[in-house]
């Protein structure tokens, strides 16, 4: 293992000006505009929402790194630390949901609620086969973020909309640091650090994503959330902020609202 990089504040957006802060990080196939089809519909004067690009992404694309799940934690909270946040929920979609829970075994006491969309598990995303094969290959070759797009939203979205989330993909993303981020989010496994967690936890997932379903969030993230619930949303798949912005607005919302 090598020395540890020291942690980087990440470039990032902020939108509204609410009382409420919340740290909302995006997934493996795109930047901070991973969000952007919410934000219209955002309660600005309830929240402030800050948007990172995390390393190899975005504004960070060229922004070196190990590309772990570990080392974003620790980013994130060089961030909130600029912002002078003490406390703050946090939002991850897919990969970020990772992150996040990565920020919460490393500071638990500055954590009000937590909110995984389409999330993955502190236990990684074992994959084999001609599985792992698509997603190692989708570094390189465009057809294989379409085709796992494409599967994980279910099949059923239009050609024009795949297309764009493959070139927004490619454009805000290192294909060298999307390559790493993989081997961290599928193959780490850190739950034993949340295990127990009484933290508010809401997991969103959307019904058509076949990989990330209610199931799979019953056997890892409502085991180890003591306080956590699931809200599956039916027209959904993997990237309900895209496919059904307004819903899950209000499932984030009402959640991280009733924080005390």
């Amino acid at each position: 293992m090598g020395p540890l990089v020291p942690p980087l504040v990440p470039p990032y957006e902020t939108v509204g000006e609410g009382p409420h802060h919340v740290m909302a990080v995006h997934g493996w196939f795109s930047d901070r505009a991973a969000y952007a089809a919410m934000l219209p519909h955002i309660d600005r004067r309830a929240f402030t929402y800050v948007l990172p690009d995390l390393r190899g992404y975005g504004e960070a694309r060229d922004v070196p790194g190990a590309y772990t799940t570990s080392e974003a934690g620790r980013d994130l909270l060089a961030l909130a630390d600029h912002l002078e946040w003490e406390r703050f929920s946090l939002l991850g979609h897919s990969m970020g949901a990772a992150v996040v829970q990565r920020v919460l075994a490393a500071a638990p006491h500055r954590v009000r609620r937590l909110v995984g969309v389409a999330p993955v598990p502190a236990s990684g995303v074992p994959m084999e086969g001609e599985q792992w094969e698509l997603f190692t290959s989708a570094a390189d070759r465009p057809e294989c973020r379409r085709a796992i797009i494409d599967l994980t939203t279910g099949g059923r979205h239009p050609d024009a909309w795949l297309d764009l989330m493959v070139r927004h993909s490619l454009e805000q993303s290192d294909a060298k640091a999307f390559r790493a981020w993989l081997d961290s989010w599928a193959l780490e496994d850190f739950h034993e650090e949340v295990d127990g967690s009484p933290l508010p936890v809401r997991v969103v997932v959307g019904a058509h994503d076949p990989a990330l379903t209610a199931e799979v969030m019953r056997r890892t993230w409502l085991r180890w959330y003591t306080n956590a619930d699931l809200v599956e949303l039916a027209s959904a798949g993997h990237y309900p902020a895209d496919e059904t912005p307004l819903e899950l607005v209000r499932a984030v919302e009402d959640f991280i609202a009733a924080a005390g």
